[in-house]
């Protein structure tokens, strides 16, 4: 290819061979044919030079010094791999996972792509890259994006089931984050059990500490037992009914055995505080079961029951009234809140009473299973005669409706907001915190009422342990409704054994930041561990 003014050029696409003098340069439809051409070269050259690009040059004189090349296959084979490589397109880019299962199906995908892309290219996209080639022309494959570095989490002591919080032991996901804030993580939090044996109920409740003013239940346990029935007509506990007691009271000792308890509080009611013989049957379960249970006092059951709903009172509450309908008993707590709001709400008790009657006691003197509005309207006038002695002032000075609001702590308010909601099955996560309009409760006990014993057990929010107590309750309701008029009611699914495990963990501070994992300074006592003991 000549140049009328500076002579002789090479070709852009040839290359020089290895080896001797290059050979003619041929185009690129004839590429790698050196070695069978047999004819003399037509193309013309310009004057010679000891390159032997520019001369004049014959085929015979070129066949000696083109010999090495025709030999030399591999020289042939680098000039192709360069010239296919040329301008070729830039490589997309590739995720860590196909070129870990195809790194050979997408190095030849990146040959294919250089000879089509440097196809149609000119001399400025067909230069070397060597950026992105290796020493013999091929593709170089790109690096592997590594992962982020994540430092290892640290041992934890397995648990028995495996997973912490629904995750594999020792996975990030199952770490808690606030442990570098000094709060507990699952795996290592104290134990605390709470157990409350009550006219009509046996529940224990075993927790551990999470967020400040919050826990995380391990294990649970309820079962009607009706320890006081007969009480209120013989004044002490019946042989079947001690019985009933204490065979739910060994499945609780089965769980608190199998747990590493930190620190445990047992507590008995109403039914063993009016009981002539309930000091003895205390006896009888600690020798049997191994359970040591102390009788509270009404004063210490309704500050509990404070302590229990403490995080159901909003901040905009200024008075509450709430009340926990029991079994033989009925404690009722007014509660003001201030400017200066203490994290213990029991603090802001103004009054309180604990009326002597009870879900069970008044369907037992005014019948349970058969109720009229006539007798249901008795049931109320009696309960509102308990109440009429209860010295309190009103609430006439509360401005706003939501300033005053009543908390319900029972079954008897469960089950209102259970059939409220018409579930197919009692769900304590939809039940507990609901808000209950004055209206939706007055039409629910009528409902209820309207309803004759056989209704009442088909319904899944009551079934047959409670069909006859429920409206019981609902008189004790309505008397209070009566006392206290208020737009709405909370329904609360918690209790005693939320109040004792919340004052617990309050007062061994493992809620205090920098607290969480000094061990209790102030001697806790094991269930079945004597005082002194280490655990």
């Amino acid at each position: 290819m000549s140049d009328p003014e500076h002579g002789a050029k090479p070709s852009v696409s040839g290359g020089q061979g290895t080896g001797g003098p290059a050979g003619p340069k041929r185009s690129r439809r004839r590429k790698g044919k050196d070695k069978r051409a047999k004819a003399p070269s037509s193309a013309s050259l310009g004057p010679s030079n000891e390159s032997g690009r520019n001369g004049p040059e014959t085929r015979p004189q070129q066949t000696a010094q083109a010999q090495p090349v025709a030999q030399d296959g591999e020289a042939v084979r680098k000039r192709k791999r360069r010239r296919r490589g040329k301008g070729g397109a830039k490589p997309q880019p590739h995720s860590v996972e196909s070129d870990r299962d195809s790194a050979d199906a997408q190095a030849r995908a990146g040959h294919v792509g250089g000879r089509q892309g440097g196809a149609g290219q000119g001399a400025a996209g067909r230069r070397k890259a060597h950026h992105q080639r290796g020493l013999q022309g091929r593709p170089m494959r790109p690096a592997e994006k590594l992962p982020a570095f994540v430092s290892p989490a640290p041992k934890a002591a397995p648990a028995a089931s495996g997973t912490q919080g629904g995750k594999p032991a020792g996975s990030r996901e199952g770490a808690n984050p606030g442990a570098a804030r000094g709060e507990f993580q699952f795996n290592d939090a104290p134990l605390y059990a709470a157990l409350d044996l009550g006219t009509n109920n046996c529940r224990l409740l075993i927790a551990q500490p999470t967020r400040p003013g919050q826990f995380r239940v391990v294990d649970a346990f309820s079962r009607i037992v009706r320890l006081g029935e007969g009480l209120a007509a013989s004044g002490r506990l019946s042989d079947e009914a001690m019985d009933r007691s204490i065979e739910a009271l060994r499945i609780c000792a089965a769980k608190l055995r199998n747990r590493d308890i930190r620190r445990s509080r047992l507590i008995a009611t109403e039914a063993c505080r009016r009981a002539e013989n309930g000091e003895a049957f205390l006896a009888r379960v600690k020798a049997e079961t191994g359970l040591e249970l102390e009788i509270i006092n009404r004063e210490t059951e309704a500050r509990l029951a404070v302590s229990g709903c403490s995080s159901l009172v909003g901040r905009e509450a200024k008075s509450v009234v709430l009340f926990d309908i029991g079994g033989g008993s009925s404690e009722i707590a007014v509660i003001r809140i201030g400017e200066n709001r203490s994290n213990r709400l029991a603090n802001h008790i103004t009054h309180w009473t604990s009326l002597p009657v009870g879900v069970v006691t008044l369907s037992e003197r005014h019948g349970g299973r058969d109720v009229t509005p006539e007798s249901f309207a008795g049931m109320v006038r009696e309960v509102e005669s308990m109440l009429a002695g209860f010295d309190c002032p009103s609430h006439a000075h509360v401005e706003a409706p939501e300033d005053f609001h009543l908390i319900g702590t029972s079954g008897t308010v469960t089950t209102l907001a259970g059939v409220h909601l018409d579930l197919p099955r009692y769900d304590r996560r939809q039940v507990d915190g609901v808000w209950l309009m004055d209206a939706e409760v007055s039409a629910m006990q009528a409902r209820l009422l309207s309803w004759d014993f056989s209704t009442r057990a088909a319904n899944p929010c009551i079934g047959p342990d409670r069909a006859d107590l429920v409206l019981a309750g609902c008189a004790i309701l309505e008397a209070i409704r009566n006392r206290w008029p208020s737009t709405r009611m909370r329904v609360a699914d918690r209790g005693l054994r939320e109040g004792l495990l919340t004052e617990m963990m309050a007062d061994d501070g493992v809620w205090r930041r920098g607290r969480s994992r000094r061990q209790n300074r102030s001697g806790f006592r094991h269930p079945f561990r004597p005082e002194g003991l280490e655990t």
